[in-house]
């Protein structure tokens, strides 16, 4: 019970209105008593009985004592049983109503995050961060135009959901059946193949809402969603590239974000088209009164480029007195980041932006475990080394060693932040 009065819940002010309205209650009460009691003092039944109620045959001291102490009880004891009663419904099996409402208040207070990216690497970012605030704000990319999400693009005309609904799916504060249900991917021959039932979801909002953002804000509530995730731009951009053929001195220009990959040779530049696509205006408050901004992990060309070469977005970006942290992939991405190292990875994102923009790099050095056939470690080689923004720590899943451990690098992160506001406060 005493958990119930630790500083910081907003339980006790209400309980303490609720204990005065009591108090008042019985004052009137004892008034009326009082004054029944005087006025019909020649009826020996009446007395005997008020006598009896009040405890006349203790001292005052000790009635007042009792009364009190069962007052508070007995409104503690019927607050905290009506409270179950009506929050039953919300509670988790193995959890309390005090601890999801200490949990809930914390969180609730915690640091403003902007987290910026794409694909399955923004969603295990975004899984691990939403333990310590509320406060994040997923920025996604809208140039992807393969699989489900470009079937769909095409079709209806809308942005892509697929890496949204990922997104909505790490922030959701229940990930069971009802998430389970909007990650589920229908398989088989028919039209459904390959689509996912949270893209067809998000669809079906957009029509029904009139809006791409409007259909991706009840998506959050009906995932129960802690935080907001943001489409970059609402313009439809389309990735375009030109790379380096193998063996050449040729480039040829590739137009989507899905056959970048899948061309054989080196990326040497990417744009957005249209290249003047203005932020959606949501992402350019958060990013100005964020505490943290977030880049990656993340396909470095396909899912966290496209969010940088939005010129608003990035001009906020630069503006934001946020602490800027760059977070590199574990493993190189075939088509893409092939034998690329760390210093690669950075170099190419301030290359596109025009320019130093992070004030921390953190890369994983824990190189233990086996990758998949087509990609390699993304190490942290000597230019990596002189720069004095590197930060290197355990980052692996132990399952799967190619990916981030989204408790790992939510820990490091918020330790990160610590070390760069304390001295501040």
């Amino acid at each position: 019970m005493g958990r119930w009065f630790v500083p910081g819940l907003g339980v006790k002010r209400w309980f303490f209105l609720v204990l005065l309205g009591i108090t008042l209650l019985g004052v009137g009460l004892a008034i009326f008593l009082l004054d029944l009691y005087r006025t019909d003092s020649t009826n020996p039944i009446l007395l005997t009985i008020l006598s009896y109620a009040s405890l006349r045959f203790l001292p005052r001291g000790l009635r007042v004592a009792i009364f009190t102490i069962l007052g508070v009880g007995l409104a503690a004891y019927g607050i905290w049983q009506l409270n179950r009663s009506l929050l039953r419904p919300y509670i988790r099996p193995g959890r309390t109503v005090v601890e999801d409402l200490e949990n809930f208040r914390r969180r609730e207070r915690g640091p403003r995050i902007v987290a910026i990216g794409g694909g399955h690497g923004l969603a295990t970012l975004l899984r691990g961060l939403k333990a310590y605030t509320r406060n994040l704000t997923a920025v996604v990319t809208v140039a992807d135009d393969g699989g489900s999400s470009g079937r769909l693009r095409e079709s209806f005309g809308i942005l892509p959901p697929g890496d949204i609904r990922n997104c909505l799916a790490a922030l959701s504060n229940d990930e069971q059946m009802l998430t389970q249900l909007f990650q589920y991917r229908f398989s088989g021959a028919g039209i459904l193949d390959g689509h996912s039932f949270g893209n067809l979801f998000i669809t079906a909002l957009a029509e029904i809402t009139g809006s791409f953002e409007s259909a991706i804000a009840e998506s959050g509530k009906v995932l129960s969603v802690g935080g907001r995730v943001l489409p970059s731009t609402l313009h439809n951009v389309k990735l375009v590239a030109d790379m380096q053929l193998p063996h050449s001195l040729n480039q040829v220009r590739v137009e989507g974000e899905s056959r970048i990959p899948q061309m054989q040779g080196r990326v040497q530049r990417v744009w957005l088209e249209p290249n003047d696509a203005s932020a959606y205006p949501p992402v350019i408050r958060a990013l100005l009164n964020a505490d943290m901004i977030v880049v990656g992990p993340g396909s470095l060309y396909t899912s966290l480029l496209p969010n940088l070469l939005v010129h608003d977005l990035l001009g906020a970006l630069r503006a934001s007195r946020a602490l800027k942290v760059y977070v590199s992939n574990i493993a190189t991405q075939k088509g893409e980041t092939d034998l690329y190292s760390c210093h690669d990875h950075v170099r190419v994102l301030e290359e596109h932006a025009g320019g130093r923009l992070f004030d921390v790099v953190l890369c994983n050095d824990n190189y233990n475990g086996k990758l998949l056939d087509d990609s390699q470690w993304v190490q942290v080689d000597e230019k990596s080394l002189e720069d004095g923004r590197l930060r290197c720590a355990d980052l692996a899943d132990a399952g799967y060693p190619w990916r981030h451990d989204s408790k790992k690098l939510a820990d490091i992160l918020m330790t990160i932040l610590a070390e760069y506001t304390s001295p501040l406060e």
